[in-house]
């Protein structure tokens, strides 16, 4: 298919275009829909620019363009800054370490390809296809599915609410990081009239811990103690959400060129940290047990379900941003390469996070192996001549002089007195150190990026200047995943109400902001943890369901393979036709049944922080917790079945022009069959036979734009006419000739 006007030579001489004329002149003049049409021809001689053409809405109001990206660069750093977010870095490797080290990359990659390829290029082409938000699309697709697009903005929404709060943590310690030492290097001092002592709780955790929980957050008991709001953490709440307003208010004209620095900056700054780690001590500790396969951890079924859960959310699919932004691409742009490259750059970007953070933790593990080694060592000089005798000790190691013991010798030593105080070995009060168990406590989410990286930070050398570089590179990668996120609210409806983009920004976050004043009260990180655990698992996988039946078997795989064909100018493989119509499909179900299971079967209960005892418990919901938890999904996935009734018993007519289907009205590609002896107008334009005269879309230089378009019986769809025809051929008026020359 010819590709814009790069591929197409204008061949129209003087005398082709005064027919043209004509045939405008010789419409019929009693034909409403044709008074109201006009024929626009790009004339515009060795550019490529395309002109896209709207159609409006049923008020006539004059033709908006669609604001279009800057360059091919700047759309695929947005794509990557969407999908490449928080996960990366703090979900993958722990899911990488849990479930089978090495091996676990085997199902990952498996699923990525049966999984999150396919439908990161289904979003893609239907957002370049019909450049609509969600709302528009999944309208257009089938207007009884139109919820579709409704769930996945309310799944944003709640998304937004919870995911730049954690933008806001990093923020704080970000401003926290400019001193030396760190706030959290050491537990903080008590000082009374009669002595120093450090602070119990810290002294009973650890000083990282206690200055997340109580520093950080200062948080409380339980989620029914409210505690007020958190002071420092509103102020860097609104901090973020005036980033995040100020980034989105001119749409992709601002947002675009902040991609620049937020997709690009975390790979500076993980390729920087890699390099440090491996010049630290214990790092390839870290790797190496980061990559040693677990191989019959591989046929565990929990294994796969995990895998496919994280290829699902690290591409963003049902959010909207993915189809929010391809709907700025021009109609002929690739997007299958693009879903290809953008799939594979997120999981290179998970494996580059998952050797920093294992090279990091290598050496924190080696820190608490020679700590624990000391203390253990210290244990065994008080005991030497009582429960232990002298002669258990090898005489190369020098206890009684404090020199360090190293640890093969700590390990030879230990394995002596195992052996011989088999059975009291127990009431000796010694520690098992080994950098295996301390690589074993699999950490995740802000425990990882909180307290076990940040530990491990207060080590390195210029401490402060790692601690900023880290916690800014959260604040990017969070940045552009809320970026993709917030497009996917504001696109769909601002294509569908019309408003103005600025009015409805800066009233979405400060809605969205007021709201998230619930998660910097002092029990704030359990409400972010309830959001996280159930206002978008269940309903995003419905919803991405949903999408693929809907393009797969409601709207037609076949029909769909056309468009993609005319689109992007060659045939997609048929691999991805069996993936869209089984495979996949089958695969979300099984993946949403298990996942619908395992909620089900797992009472809601979530991680409190007891102050007393300085440790994390299990605790169950309150009633209404597990009220709001299940009031989460249900308002989620609400609009689906809301739609869906509205439609189904005409209580909005599918053609009604409601504010689902405003400017959504593209229709379907009418294929005409030349009748012999007959003249075709697209071969007497573009010098060329029937067969080979090129499709109108995309890249075409002549449209027939609808600017009037009332309500009524005349809202059947319009569409190009195929390969032979030029303009739009209305769909409900099938006597009406092709042209009147």
């Amino acid at each position: 298919m010819p590709k814009n006007s790069k591929a197409v030579k204008r061949a129209l001489d003087d005398d082709v275009t005064e027919s043209v004329k004509d045939l405008l002149s010789n419409e019929d003049g009693r034909d409403d829909t044709f008074k109201k049409t006009s024929l626009i021809i790009n004339n515009h001689e060795g550019e490529g620019k395309e002109c896209d053409v709207e159609e409006g809405g049923s008020d006539g109001d004059e033709e908006e363009e669609r604001p279009a990206w800057n360059s091919k660069l700047q759309y695929i750093l947005a794509q990557v800054g969407f999908s490449v977010g928080l996960g990366n870095v703090w979900r993958f490797p722990y899911l990488c370490q849990k479930n089978g080290g090495g091996a676990y990359l085997v199902p990952y990659l498996i699923l990525l390809i049966l999984i999150g390829i396919p439908l990161f290029f289904l979003e893609l082409a239907v957002g370049q296809r019909i450049r609509r938000g969600s709302i528009g699309v999944w309208n257009y697709i089938s207007p009884r599915l139109g919820g579709i697009g409704f769930a996945s903005c309310m799944v944003c929404f709640f998304v937004a609410l919870y995911y730049n709060v954690i933008i806001s943590w990093s923020l704080f310690y970000f401003s926290q990081s400019f001193q030396q030492p760190l706030p959290w290097h050491e537990c903080p001092l008590v000082k009374n009239k009669t002595m120093t002592y450090v602070v119990p709780e810290c002294e009973k955790s650890s000083a990282t811990t206690y200055y997340w929980y109580r520093e950080a957050l200062n948080i409380s008991n339980n989620i029914s103690e409210g505690g007020g709001l958190n002071w420092r953490m509103t102020l860097c709440l609104l901090a973020a959400w005036t980033m995040v307003c100020l980034a989105m208010i001119k749409g992709i004209q601002s947002s675009g060129k902040v991609m620049y620095f937020s997709s690009l900056f975390p790979y500076v700054v993980l390729i920087c940290f890699l390099v440090r780690a491996l010049l630290l001590k214990g790092s390839i500790d870290g790797i190496r047990h980061m990559f040693t396969p677990k191989l019959e951890i591989m046929l565990e079924p929990k294994v796969w379900r995990e895998a496919a859960t994280q290829v699902f959310f690290a591409l963003g699919l049902g959010f909207g941003g993915v189809i929010a932004f391809s709907s700025y691409n021009k109609r002929d742009n690739n997007c299958h390469f693009d879903a290809v490259l953008v799939s594979f750059i997120n999981f290179f970007t998970s494996v580059l996070a998952t050797l920093v953070v294992f090279a990091v933790l290598g050496f924190k593990a080696n820190i608490m192996n020679a700590k624990c080694i000391s203390l253990n060592t210290q244990r065994i000089v008080s005991l030497l001549g009582n429960e232990i005798e002298h002669s258990l000790i090898p005489h190369h190691i020098n206890l009684t002089q404090g020199s360090e013991v190293s640890s093969e010798d700590y390990e030879q030593m230990m394995e002596i007195i195992k052996r011989v105080k088999e059975d009291q070995f127990g009431s000796l009060g010694l520690e098992d150190c080994s950098i295996e168990g301390e690589l074993n406590k699999a950490v995740q989410g802000t425990g990882l990026a909180f307290i076990a990286f940040t530990e491990a930070m207060t080590h390195f050398p210029a401490s402060p200047f790692w601690s900023v570089m880290f916690f800014l590179m959260l604040v990017n990668l969070g940045l552009g995943s809320m970026f993709g996120t917030i497009e996917g609210i504001l696109t769909p409806l601002i294509d569908t109400f019309k408003v103005r983009k600025e009015f409805l920004t800066v009233g979405c976050c400060v809605l969205a902001f007021s709201i998230g004043l619930l998660f910097v009260q002092r029990s704030g990180n359990y409400f972010v943890a309830m959001f996280d655990d159930y206002s978008a698992t269940l309903p995003l996988l419905i919803v991405v369901v949903l999408e693929n039946v809907a393009v797969a078997w409601v709207y037609g795989i076949d029909k769909f393979f056309e468009d993609l064909k005319e689109m992007l100018g060659f045939t997609p493989y048929r691999f991805y036709y069996y993936m869209w119509k089984y495979i996949t499909p089958t695969l979300l179900i099984v993946l949403l049944c298990t996942s619908f299971i395992q909620l089900a079967m797992k009472p809601p209960v979530y991680s409190a922080w007891i102050q007393e005892e300085a440790r994390e418990q299990e605790v169950f919901f309150p009633l209404w917790g597990v009220v709001v938890c299940i009031s989460l999904v249900v308002m989620a996935i609400m609009p689906v079945p809301v739609v869906f009734a509205l439609r189904y018993f005409n209580i909005i007519d599918d053609s009604s022009g409601g504010i689902s289907t405003v400017a959504y009205k593209k229709g379907r590609i009418i294929k005409e069959t030349a009748r012999p002896g007959e003249d075709d107008d697209a071969s007497l334009i573009q010098g060329k036979s029937p067969s080979e005269a090129p499709s109108p879309m995309p890249g075409n230089s002549i449209y027939r734009k609808q600017s009037g378009g009332g309500s009524g019986g005349n809202e059947a769809d319009t569409a190009p006419n195929g390969r032979y025809g030029i303009g739009y051929l209305m769909a409900d008026m099938p006597d009406m000739p092709e042209s009147d020359l």
